[in-house]
């Protein structure tokens, strides 16, 4: 029995979580996402042991992008049959799905609902075979009138876009090759880290049933490039990029620990929400400070340490967002653990499958199944954006001690550890020394080109171009034993007024 003064219907618990997987032999009996979602929600249902979405009075879904519905939450609704008051479809981002727990825990903590679910859906293997086959699919008519949700492009400077950082695989490797130099390490030393870290990563998805690649790669499988491990963005190969083409629903109910009791959960199946914390970067990932920390992602990781006397070594299951390698790299340090660190429970985005924005919908899932196996504390860390939007939450066997606490974000403690931003311009001559850069890959193994991110002589940030056909400054840029990061060029304005910079 918990040991908690707490009154009981004030207390959220997680008792159901539900998923599926669709891998259809056929394309067009492919299950659309509204189906996925569904099926999800029941399967958490049953797995509670308890009739518990009569009662539901909150629904969040967590944004789709492979289609496209009107209202998709009340449709879902609609085909659970209830009308829950907090009704609601969110908008992108990886981070989502904990927020989401969070808040649905809130309400249940207020007393404004006593039933929750949060869950998220995609079938973009299904949808993305379908039209390279020309197969119309037999699901609810594509909402062509709704508008596309803003990401990416839309929140970043013409220049980046010109460029083509402007995507998380081309934007993440400035993170990359920033908190490298930043912690002493060698390219080599740094893809060496990356490919023991994604390889534990993998070994967990081969052993996740729901995982979409149950295969073990060791390092170097994952870290060298081949005709099918392909280099996307210098230094991620295919194998160590989020693979967003799967099918598959996930689902969490929340309910009171008042409710719970009253409807049978058993208490083997009951964990808690404790706590956790949010906050953001600037969308513009140019008007950031620096690249080789993310002042937001500490202090989040830092409160919900807070939840556990400071010491990430007290949660005996952990998930870090593992979208692209340099993520869990910063958050592992941030936390206080080494590189033989247990990063998931569930087993990444690369491996396991990453259903766009509900990732984290399936590592929840995954850690209360952990969870109910065994140990008492877990950390759930999801991030969206590139790098900018980062919520954190603990979970436990046991029942809170306090109640749960409504003012979450620490912003505020972000924002006070951001130094000052340089201006960022598209016009400069003289020298550039590097801040952070990537190459870009076309789909034969072949380079698009080089991108710089500088300082110019007066300190200004500018982005930068390195042609294809510039094979020493290329080589200079990928060399495996020695950062570029910190070397000076000559900058220099092609005919396109697109800066270029060269090797001194």
């Amino acid at each position: 029995m918990p040991n908690t003064s707490l009154p009981e219907d004030r207390i959220p618990v997680i008792v159901g979580v539900g998923e599926i997987v669709d891998r259809p032999k056929n394309i067009a009996a492919g299950r659309e996402p509204l189906a996925l979602l569904e099926h999800a929600v029941r399967r958490a249902e049953a797995d509670s042991g308890a009739k518990l979405l009569g009662d539901l009075g909150s629904l969040d879904v967590v944004n789709f992008l492979s289609w496209r519905y009107r209202d998709p939450d009340k449709q879902l609704a609609e085909r659970l049959g209830v009308t829950p008051d907090h009704c609601y479809y969110g908008p992108v981002g990886g981070e989502s799905p904990i927020r989401y727990i969070h808040e649905a825990a809130q309400r249940i903590a207020r007393g404004e609902c006593s039933v929750a679910v949060v869950c998220g859906a995609e079938a973009q293997s299904t949808a993305t075979k379908a039209e390279r086959g020309g197969i119309a699919l037999p699901w609810t008519p594509f909402a062509h009138d709704v508008e596309e949700p803003k990401r990416g492009a839309v929140f970043q400077k013409p220049m980046a876009v010109k460029l083509g950082v402007f995507r998380p695989i081309t934007v993440y490797p400035l993170y990359e090759s920033a908190t490298s130099a930043h912690w002493g390490q060698t390219p080599r030393e740094a893809l060496a880290e990356s490919g023991a870290l994604w390889s534990t990563y993998s070994k967990v998805a081969s052993e996740n049933p729901n995982s979409w690649l149950q295969k073990h790669f060791s390092p170097d499988e994952i870290t060298t490039p081949t005709p099918d491990n392909r280099l996307i963005a210098w230094p991620y190969t295919k194998l160590m990029v989020a693979n967003p083409t799967v099918n598959m629903g996930g689902a969490v109910l929340l309910t009171s620990l008042a409710k719970a009791r009253a409807t049978g959960v058993p208490e083997d199946r009951l964990v808690y929400p404790l706590g956790g914390a949010s906050a953001e970067e600037p969308r513009d990932y140019l008007v950031r400070d620096q690249f080789y920390e993310s002042h937001p992602q500490n202090a989040v990781l830092k409160a919900v340490m807070d939840l556990v006397e400071g010491d990430g070594r007290k949660f005996d299951a952990i998930e870090l967002y593992s979208c692209f390698p340099c993520v869990p790299k910063m958050a592992r340090r941030t936390l206080g653990l080494g590189p033989d660190v247990q990063p998931t429970v569930t087993g990444g985005l690369t491996f396991f499958g990453a259903p766009l924005n509900t990732y984290m919908t399936h590592a929840a899932i995954a850690m209360v199944r952990k969870l109910r196996e065994g140990g008492k504390l877990g950390l759930l860390y999801g991030q969206g954006g590139f790098v900018t939007k980062h919520h954190g939450l603990v979970v436990s066997r046991e029942a809170p001690k306090q109640a749960l606490k409504q003012d979450i974000s620490v912003q505020a403690e972000a924002d006070r550890n951001r130094r000052k931003v340089p201006d960022f311009v598209t016009e400069a001559s003289g020298k550039g020394k590097v801040e952070s850069f990537t190459v870009i890959y076309k789909g034969k193994g072949e380079v698009e080109h080089g991108v710089v991110m500088m300082r110019t002589e007066a300190d200004a940030r500018a982005l930068a171009r390195i042609p294809a056909n510039d094979g020493t400054t290329l080589a200079h840029l990928q060399n495996m034993d020695r950062t570029p990061v910190g070397t000076v060029g000559n900058v220099t304005t092609a005919e396109d007024g697109v800066l270029e910079w060269r090797v001194a």
